[in-house]
C-alpha cells in the first residue's frame, strides 16, 4: 500500500491508515486526527510507540523467551500487540476485544494479520464482552492488556475496582495486567488507577518516561499488576531498554508516588482528562 486509505466509521469518526515514510513497510492508524496504532508488516516485533515498547518488554520478561502464552487484550487499534505476542512467542493463544467491527474490517484488509496467527478477535463493549468470553479462559489468561480509549479519553466504566476485578479473575498465577493511562500534570487519574489496582492485585509497578512519572506533561503511564511477586530483577532490565529517559516504580516507592489518591468504584470512577488537541503527536495517548 503506496498511499493513504481512510474510511467512515459508524460513530461518524474518520479513520485513516497511512504509509510510514521513514520506515519502509509501516503504516499509522490515525483515527479523528489521532494517531492510534503503528504496525511493521515486514517485522511485526518492532514497536514504535513508546508505551507500546515498554508493554512488549513486559511481554519479553514474562516466563521463557519465546514460549507460548495466552493472551487478552481488550482493545484493538491496529493490532500491533497481538502480532507483536505472535511474531515473539509463535503458537499463542490471543484473544481481542473491541467496540468497532468497521474499525477491525478496515484494518484487516488493508494491513493484514499473518496466516494462522492464533489471534481472534470479538466484537462489543470491552467490559461486557469479558462476561461472554470461554469460561476456560478463567484463571488461565498469563497476559491481560487493558488500552480502551473512547476518542482520547479512557472511559470510566473500565477504570473502577470492580473492572479491575472482572479482569483479574482470568489471570493464571503468576499472569500480568498491563494498563495504558494517558494523564498529564499532577497524574491525579494515574495515580487513582494505581491505587485501584493495588487493592485488586498485590504487585503493581509504574513504567513511564521520567518527566511524566513526575507529573511534568501529558503522556503515558504503563501500570503492570499481578496477584504474584513482579521479579525486582525485571525492573534495571526494563529500564535499560527504553525508551529513554525511563523510570520504573514499585513497592514503597510506588506507595509514595500514589500519594493516598483515592481508589475509583463505579460510583465515583471518571473519564481520564482529555489532552490538549496539540498533543496528539505520534506516540500519545491511546496509540496502540
Amino acid at each position: 500500500m503506496s498511499e493513504s486509505v481512510e474510511l467512515r466509521l459508524a460513530s461518524g469518526q474518520r479513520a485513516v491508515i497511512e504509509p510510514d515514510r521513514w520506515a519502509a513497510g509501516s503504516y499509522t492508524l490515525i483515527v479523528d486526527g489521532t494517531p492510534q496504532s503503528h504496525v511493521d508488516l515486514d517485522d511485526p516485533s518492532r514497536l514504535f510507540f513508546e508505551y507500546v515498547q515498554r508493554i512488549g518488554h513486559v511481554i519479553d520478561e514474562w516466563g521463557d523467551p519465546g514460549q507460548p502464552m495466552t493472551a487478552l487484550h481488550l482493545g484493538a487499534g491496529a493490532l500491533t500487540l497481538p502480532r507483536y505476542v505472535h511474531a515473539t512467542r509463535p503458537g499463542s493463544r490471543q484473544q481481542v476485544i473491541e467496540l468497532d467491527e468497521g474499525l477491525v474490517a478496515f484494518v484487516r484488509e488493508h494491513l493484514p494479520l499473518p496466516r494462522q496467527s492464533g489471534i481472534r478477535v470479538r466484537y462489543g463493549d470491552a467490559r461486557a464482552t469479558l462476561t461472554r468470553l470461554p469460561a476456560a479462559l478463567h484463571g488461565a489468561v498469563d497476559l491481560v492488556v487493558v488500552d480502551v480509549f473512547s476518542g482520547a479519553r479512557i472511559p470510566a466504566h473500565v477504570t473502577s475496582v470492580e473492572f479491575y476485578r472482572e479482569v483479574a479473575a482470568f489471570l493464571a498465577p503468576g499472569g500480568i495486567v498491563a494498563v495504558n493511562v494517558a494523564d498529564g500534570p499532577g497524574l491525579a487519574f494515574a495515580r487513582g488507577q494505581a491505587a485501584t489496582l493495588r487493592l485488586v492485585l498485590d504487585n503493581v509497578a509504574a513504567l513511564a518516561e521520567t518527566s511524566v512519572l513526575k507529573g511534568r506533561r501529558f503522556g503515558n503511564v504503563v501500570l503492570i499488576a499481578s496477584p504474584s511477586p513482579l521479579p525486582l530483577d525485571w525492573m534495571p532490565r526494563l529500564m535499560a531498554r527504553g525508551p529513554h529517559p525511563a523510570a520504573v516504580i514499585a513497592g514503597t516507592e510506588l506507595i509514595n508516588w500514589i500519594a493516598g489518591a483515592p481508589v475509583a468504584t463505579d460510583q465515583t470512577a471518571i473519564a481520564s482528562p482529555a489532552p490538549a488537541t496539540s498533543l496528539f503527536t505520534r506516540g500519545g495517548p491511546g496509540s496502540r
